[in-house]
């Protein structure tokens, strides 16, 4: 418990409720203690230059002192050295400094922001929060830093040299800063203007980003009712008033910078009149005169950075100060209970008089009195609108009451931690959302949130059960079929893969040779590219793909020796022709280049180069590659539009012998025996192995393909026809893994699957599948199912349905929110909602009987 990660609550004081210099003063004061002794120490490195320029002067060279004047010097440079490296310690420190309390301040608001109430979230845009979360935090990181280093540098800089000057010439000292007071008051006075036009652009900004963040989730609607001019003229009205406060801002911005100049530039005016002055009858050295103008320069530097300072911590507070506005709304329940172990509860559910309004004043749900017993399972109906959805949601915790009570086992929810919920209650969403991540992050999300942090990972087993009960089976089997599995995977794996292989290829020869052809070192493949005719295996690192072979020192010299440069861009050349007389009246419609080796998109370019060429054989280098390219991409036995000549084939086949031999080192008679033997009941222990840890892999029986697929690696050969037509032979190669329990491998990497941003490589009814399956796998004594399948078929809801009914029925409390009223016949009692209250209760027998409410929806279903 004390080590759960969720405690992170370290002050009394709300996170959204604490100032800008809270997170400055109480954080890292060891670092900020060490970044005062640094800047005190480089005040005096910043000071001894100047006095070290006075001297060179009046001293060293006034006396014509050789030794002197090198001491003076190398003291002067010395210092110069020192005070730039604790200048550049300085700025390192606070960069740091900054971004670790940057770091914390995110942190803790993201923390409070995940435990705001799903209210919150009704009215607030994503753009908004995601805008207040990132760049307009970030832009404070940079002031955090220095918001102590930089005052009391600047402030104690500005002494220091102003006492330095006024031990040279205390008039001259005070008539240079006679100006710096009529600076504070314009200044801090075009800042103020400054920050209220900074406020309406940030509000501008956010409510801008509001409107792209709707677009973009929106962009289907858009599509469909061709609403381009309407959502250019929402945006344009947000475009136009950034626009002028921009341009009010510059006006601004640089209105700051031209009094700054200008009062930069009266101090030297002053100080060149008097000073020369002053000098020219006598009353000031040279020597001086220099020191003072080199600390007059020094001098507005710390100025000027107090000034930017107290920009910067305007600008800081105004964002600071709307970012927090933003999210200082008050968090209904603790995440972990206090003084107090977390409850396991039974199951029993009570509600009594529960009423809930939203903000508007609307009633959604009025006088809601219900009893639910330990493992009952009741199932809550009605008409639309009526609030069933909405009270799941309020037994869940996921919203608050607005009257009435509601207790699990005897506790009052509202005094229930999140812990308490979170371990006791599991809720399925009709519209669950899925994260980013692999399939198997998403299972076990729920069983990693677990309340205590101690549930343990389910076992691969039930994993398994589980995703077969949801029906997500075939889906997992066919995405681990589909991948490309990493070395490191496959390892482990690898004897069961290739007994995988033996199977499809010994057990179901016959469907196994009608639709795949075999990878055969002594054999032209005619369903496989000329590529992997030549070359028959991969790079790990990618080094023979059809895009990097006619830059290959080796791969050139081979087909140049073999004479077989000139015969494949000549192939190349036929196919461009060809594709270029059949296709051209269709452009790059893609439909019609599936069954050619070119592109869609590489059809204007070739078009112009055989245009450019007419009757001519290519001669330049680059145009050869290109026909080369589109000849290796060749496979004869399903682009039919040319005809490939029997002599070429076997001239492809020797040269690959050339190449495996000769320049990857693959022993070619090896690889030939292993064929016969694998299609034999060979023993796997007895194929020959080949030496691991080597770049090249090439197609031989014992070899896992790592830059293939797994059902290429299964199949190891090329499938004559697509692979629907040939789905028999995946079926019964299923069939008889599972026979030899090797199916589970398969899902075992397809729940690596990545699902995409919010699963969008997901259907619809996979992404409920597995909200289902990730419910099902958590230990929980109460399952509420808000209309958990009704993205699902018939038959799946059906099914679901019976794994409910028989595998928790007398282990959880299940409340269900169902719209198919044929699947309530199961559930144990019935409640029936219209209008935000119970109109009726019963089981499926007598509420039928009764011929009431539900009789009726019941009917007209």
């Amino acid at each position: 418990m004390a080590t759960k990660t969720w405690q992170k609550q370290s002050d009394d004081i709300p996170v959204c409720q604490r100032s800008l210099f809270y997170w400055i003063l109480r954080k890292h004061r060891g670092i900020q203690l060490l970044l005062l002794v640094i800047i005190l120490t480089s005040l005096f490195f910043r000071v001894f230059p100047l006095e070290m320029q006075r001297r060179i002067i009046n001293e060293a060279i006034h006396l014509r002192d050789e030794q002197l004047l090198f001491l003076y010097c190398g003291l002067y440079i010395g210092a110069v050295l020192l005070a730039g490296i604790t200048k550049y310690l300085i700025n390192v420190i606070q960069t740091v400094l900054g971004q670790k309390i940057l770091m914390e301040m995110r942190t803790e608001l993201y923390h409070h922001i995940l435990q705001l109430p799903l209210q919150f979230y009704r009215k607030m845009q994503p753009g908004t929060v995601i805008s207040a979360m990132t760049a307009e935090l970030n832009s404070i990181g940079f002031f955090l830093g220095g918001a102590l280093a930089i005052p009391v540098t600047s402030i104690l800089s500005f002494l220091v040299f102003v006492g330095f000057m006024f031990t040279l010439s205390p008039l001259l000292t005070l008539l240079s800063i006679s100006i710096y007071p009529l600076e504070l008051i314009v200044i801090p006075l075009l800042q103020k203007r400054y920050n209220r036009l900074n406020k309406k652009r940030i509000k501008t900004t956010r409510a801008m980003a509001n409107v792209v963040n709707e677009a973009i989730s929106g962009i289907h609607e858009i599509h469909a009712n061709a609403a381009y001019d309407l959502e250019e003229k929402r945006m344009a009205g947000f475009i136009d008033r950034l626009y002028s406060l921009l341009k009010r801002l510059l006006f601004v911005k640089y209105g700051i910078k031209f009094a700054n100049n200008l009062f930069q530039s009266v101090g030297p005016f002053i100080l060149f009149l008097i000073g020369g002055y002053l000098a020219i009858n006598g009353q000031f050295t040279l020597g001086a005169l220099v020191a003072f103008l080199s600390a007059y320069e020094k001098v507005y530097d710390p100025w000027k950075e107090m000034l930017e300072y107290y920009q910067a911590l305007q600008d800081a507070q105004v964002r600071y100060k709307q970012i927090m506005q933003i999210f200082d709304v008050e968090i209904e329940h603790l995440i972990l209970p206090g003084g107090r172990g977390i409850i396991e509860l039974q199951g029993a559910i009570e509600l009594k008089n529960v009423g809930f309004t939203v903000e508007s004043g609307v009633k959604l749900l009025s006088n809601i009195t219900m009893q639910i017993r330990p493992n009952e399972q009741v199932a809550l109906v009605g008409f639309s609108g009526s609030g069933k959805s909405t009270l799941a949601l309020l037994m869940a915790q996921l919203y608050k009451l607005s009257s009435g009570s509601l207790q699990l086992d005897g506790y009052d929810i509202n005094t229930m931690s999140k812990a308490d919920i979170s371990r006791n209650i599991t809720m399925i969403a009709q519209h669950p959302f899925i994260f980013t991540g692999t399939i198997r992050d998403n299972l076990l999300y729920s069983v990693r949130a677990a309340a205590d942090g101690e549930q343990e990972v389910p076992a691969r087993r039930r994993i398994m059960m589980t995703i077969r009960d949801v029906g997500l089976e075939e889906d997992i089997l066919r995405f681990g079929l589909n991948s490309v599995i990493p070395y490191e995977r496959v390892a482990p794996l690898k004897r069961k893969f290739l007994r995988m292989r033996h199977i499809i290829i010994h057990e179901l020869h016959e469907d196994y040779t009608k639709s795949v052809e075999i990878y055969d070192a002594r054999k032209f493949l005619h369903y496989s590219t000329l590529r992997d005719n030549l070359i028959f295996g991969d790079s790990l690192r990618g080094r023979y793909t059809v895009e990097s072979m006619a830059d290959d020192h080796d791969i050139m010299e081979l087909l140049t020796s073999t004479g077989l440069e000139n015969e494949l861009v000549r192939l190349g050349l036929a196919i461009a022709r060809v594709t270029i007389e059949l296709l051209g009246e269709f452009g790059d419609d893609e439909f019609f280049f599936r069954g050619n080796p070119m592109e869609s998109g590489e059809f204007e370019r070739y078009n112009s180069l055989v245009q450019e060429l007419g009757d001519e054989a290519p001669q330049k280098k680059q145009d050869r590659t290109m026909f080369l390219k589109l000849a290796l991409r060749f496979i004869p036995g399903r682009h039919n539009i040319v005809t490939m000549d029997p002599a070429l084939e076997s001239a492809i086949t020797e040269a690959r012998e050339t190449f495996l031999n000769d320049i990857v080192k693959v022993d070619l008679e090896t690889c030939c025996h292993g064929i016969e033997d694998f299609q034999m009941e060979q023993n796997l222990l007895d194929l020959p192995r080949f030496e691991q840890e080597r770049d090249f892999i090439a197609y031989c029986p014992s070899e896992y393909l790592y830059s293939h697929t797994l059902l290429d690696n299964l199949l190891f050969g090329a499938l004559k026809e697509e692979l629907r037509e040939n789905q028999h032979l995946i079926e019964n190669a299923m069939d008889a893994f599972r026979r030899e329990r090797l199916v589970d491998e398969i899902i075992d990497v397809g729940l690596d699957f990545n699902v995409g941003s919010q699963g969008d490589r997901l259907s619809g009814g996979q992404k409920q599948k597995v909200a289902i399956a990730r419910a099902f796998l958590k230990q929980g004594r109460i399952l509420i199912m808000d209309e958990a399948t009704a993205s699902l078929d018939n038959t799946s809801q059906g099914k679901i349905q019976q794994v409910v009914d028989k595998k928790f029925r007398g282990k959880k409390t299940i409340i269900a929110v169902i719209h198919r009223l044929d699947l309530t016949p199961s559930y144990d009692r019935i409640f029936v909602l219209k209008a935000g209250s119970i109109i009726e209760q019963g089981s499926y027998d007598e509420l039928m009987a009764q011929k009431g409410a539900f009789y009726e929806l019941a009917k007209s279903t």
